[in-house]
């Protein structure tokens, strides 16, 4: 389903969407490579920036709106979904973002998070997961893993881990897919590709907090062991890893396996990656955690559904066929009545 856009008036170039604000985010943290990246995309979407807003909640990642040189709001704590849902169905044009963390999105906000997908909103989604409550100065996130030493958790903490992908498909997310804050070129073909699908668009993106979660993606981020821990997604394209591309994905009946082209294995062996199968999309998200499989980055899952606020427009067009644009005013004195002397 294409998105329907509306005709670019100016041209723009980065430091037209970099606000005058000062960005205030700790030193080194992942937080800056997204905004960048952001920020020299967007020239190239075909959208003026009077119709783009941005929403957040709370957190390091919530000062997000700040910063971008657009129309934005800062909201309350976990609630930017229902802000951002209600903007879009006010004013369907514009091209409405979400951005939040794995604490804002995924612990208070883990309904409104839920119900955003399952409605399938035109909405983009951005979920800066870096496993660690940054803002209040280390605790334990609902992403952070079995066992994290934290101020909040000095033994390990017993949870177990929210897996954001996993959620979104669960909440019949029509697009999920997850990149890296340092692998910026891809970074922005994520950020493109969720911009251009029409309805729910969920990107997480594994973000390091150096200060208090450093090296939390270390072994998909060093130059020595990335190829072995990442899975780069491609639709229709095999899905093999390693230095030499020589392991794969390989389906041993019903149970992924990772097998080495080495005689015994072929590519043809080697399973296909299809965005549109919510099975494989299901195997693959929960990769996470478990470091036997490197971890997906791509689009996992990417599929046409009727958007909500499409639907509401018609129905509100239908309503106004069939009964007239109405009043307040009438509507308000309507029914039972009574006056208070």
């Amino acid at each position: 389903m294409a998105k329907s856009k509306t005709v670019q008036k100016n041209k723009y170039t980065k430091m037209d969407f970099t606000s005058d604000q000062a960005v205030r985010w700790c030193p080194g943290c992942g937080d800056y490579a997204i905004l960048a990246q952001t920020q020299k995309l967007f020239p190239d979407l075909g959208m003026d920036k009077e119709n783009v807003v941005f929403i957040s909640g709370i957190g390091c990642s919530s000062r997000f709106p700040y910063y971008m040189n657009t129309y934005g709001f800062h909201t309350i704590h976990g609630r930017a979904p229902a802000i951002a849902s209600g903007v879009k169905i006010a004013n369907p044009e514009l091209s409405v973002w979400v951005v939040t963390g794995d604490g804002d999105g995924l612990s208070i906000g883990g309904n409104h998070t839920i119900h955003l997908l399952r409605r399938n909103l035109d909405i983009n989604v951005l979920l800066f997961n870096n496993r660690i409550y940054g803002l209040t100065k280390g605790q334990y996130s609902p992403t952070s893993e079995i066992g994290k030493v934290t101020k909040s958790s000095p033994l390990g903490s017993l949870d177990r881990p929210f897996n954001p992908l996993t959620l979104a498909l669960g909440a019949d997310a029509t697009f999920v897919a997850r990149a890296i804050d340092r692998e910026t070129k891809h970074l922005q073909v994520m950020i493109e590709r969720s911009y251009k699908h029409k309805g729910t668009s969920f990107l997480e993106i594994y973000q390091n907090c150096n200060i208090f979660n450093d090296g939390a993606f270390a072994p998909m981020t060093n130059k020595e062991s990335k190829a072995d821990k990442v899975l780069w997604l491609e639709n229709g394209q095999p899905m093999l890893f390693g230095a030499e591309k020589n392991k794969g994905i390989h389906m041993d009946g019903n149970t992924p396996t990772i097998v080495e082209l080495n005689g015994k294995f072929s590519t043809d062996d080697i399973m296909v990656h299809n965005e549109s199968d919510y099975v494989v999309a299901s195997m693959l998200a929960n990769f996470t955690y478990q470091p036997e499989f490197p971890d997906p980055i791509g689009v996992l899952y990417n599929i046409d559904a009727p958007v909500y606020d499409d639907m509401v427009s018609k129905q509100i067009a239908k309503a106004i066929d069939v009964r007239g644009t109405g009043s307040i005013q009438d509507l308000l004195n309507s029914g039972d009545t009574w006056e208070v002397k």
